[in-house]
């Protein structure tokens, strides 16, 4: 054996003992953290439940006392019906919730609940007409206020506009974050998907749509991401303590999905995605026209650039169609969950929205396209 062929061999025997010690270091942190107690509790912000009906709870989450200015006005935050709100407090150093209340916002969370076959029936009128006006009511009666901040996300978010246009003197201020409104767009699976699945028939079968059956299809929107490179992403860092307990934490959320009142998943669905009724001025909730030039109230409407389920295209046109004047439009450089549990969108999105509500906190504005400015001190 040359001396050539010797260190050869003897770089190999180190390059295998340098691999072999970190597989064996790997092991050994990854056998640890599997067999201790992980932190992978979620929505952990204390709060207090001070209204419930039939299913749903309100959750009240006080301001905490900060030294800059914070925000009178109430915010009414209303989640989907898809999966839970929890995802808004998933850990402490990334929770909506604690943010708003760093900022000084008096928060509240609409908690839909879980559908029971008594619920099949429920309508959008019965959620919209329904509960989220008894909590609105139930909220304004307590503050004794005239109005309060009304934030929805996704189909929360389209559920607000709806209710906005029915109820703009409720409404101090609208906020919607990736909330669906155009829905004649191709840009993605999701939007052509619910044009053509036969949700009838899996409607018909189970009742009240499957959660399960939703993550199903969310899924297979994008497996090799959601699924294949999620999961071995996870057995790459099983060594990180940090990486699995957050792991855990974003399982449960995702996996903890209620299922939805058949008939209103149907109205939904059809009003919606199959026939885009809601910007064109041809929906309806009961025997109410939905125009959302009602909408006169100030506007933020926030959107992800890369959401695979709400794309830019679903979501753009809103400001254009209401007929407030007072209308802001904010992108951000993330995906549809992104927009709430990623670090970089922490320090822009929550700091972005209450510092929106401070500027029009105490005044009342009613901006309207095509008129003057129209201002007055609320009392």
């Amino acid at each position: 054996m040359n001396y050539s062929t010797l260190q050869t061999a003897e770089s190999l025997a180190r390059e295998s003992m340098r691999t072999f010690s970190q597989g064996m270091a790997y092991a050994e942190e990854s056998l640890r953290n599997l067999s201790e107690n992980l932190d992978t509790e979620i929505a952990t912000t204390p709060f207090e439940v001070v209204y419930t009906e039939d299913r749903i709870r309100l959750k009240h989450y006080g301001p905490k006392k900060t030294k800059g200015k914070g925000v009178k006005t109430p915010l009414l935050i209303v989640y989907a019906l898809i999966n839970r709100e929890t995802m808004l407090d998933l850990q402490p150093d990334k929770s909506v919730i604690r943010n708003f209340l760093e900022e000084g916002v008096d928060v509240y969370v609409l908690e839909w609940g879980y559908p029971m076959r008594k619920d099949r029936w429920l309508t959008l009128e019965d959620h919209i007409e329904g509960y989220m006006d008894h909590v609105v009511d139930f909220i304004l009666k307590t503050k004794r206020l005239p109005k309060l901040n009304l934030m929805g996300i996704c189909m929360g978010g389209t559920m607000g506009v709806v209710y906005a246009s029915l109820h703009p003197e409720k409404v101090k201020n609208l906020v919607t974050t990736v909330t669906p409104t155009w829905f004649d767009t191709e840009e993605g699976l999701l939007h052509l998907w619910m044009k053509e699945t036969h949700v009838e028939r899996l409607v018909e079968a189970c009742g009240n749509m499957p959660g399960d059956v939703m993550n199903l299809g969310f899924l297979m929107l994008n497996p090799a991401k959601l699924v294949v490179e999620k999961y071995h992403g996870l057995m790459a860092n099983l060594d990180d303590k940090d990486f699995l307990e957050n792991f855990i934490r974003m399982e449960k959320w995702i996996f903890d999905s209620p299922d939805i009142p058949g008939e209103t998943f149907l109205e939904f669905i059809t009003a919606f995605y199959r026939e885009n009724r809601l910007l064109n001025g041809t929906f309806t909730l009961g025997d109410k026209a939905v125009d959302v030039t009602r909408i006169t109230m100030p506007v933020l409407n926030i959107y992800s650039k890369y959401d695979h389920l709400v794309p830019p295209s679903a979501c753009d046109r809103f400001t254009k169609a209401v007929g407030s004047a007072d209308v802001q439009d904010l992108c951000l450089d993330t995906g549809h969950i992104g927009i709430y549990v990623s670090s970089k969108c922490q320090r822009d999105f929550v700091p972005h929205i209450a510092g929106w509500l401070k500027e029009r906190d105490g005044v009342e504005v009613r901006k309207t396209k095509g008129e003057k400015e129209k201002a007055t001190v609320a009392a």
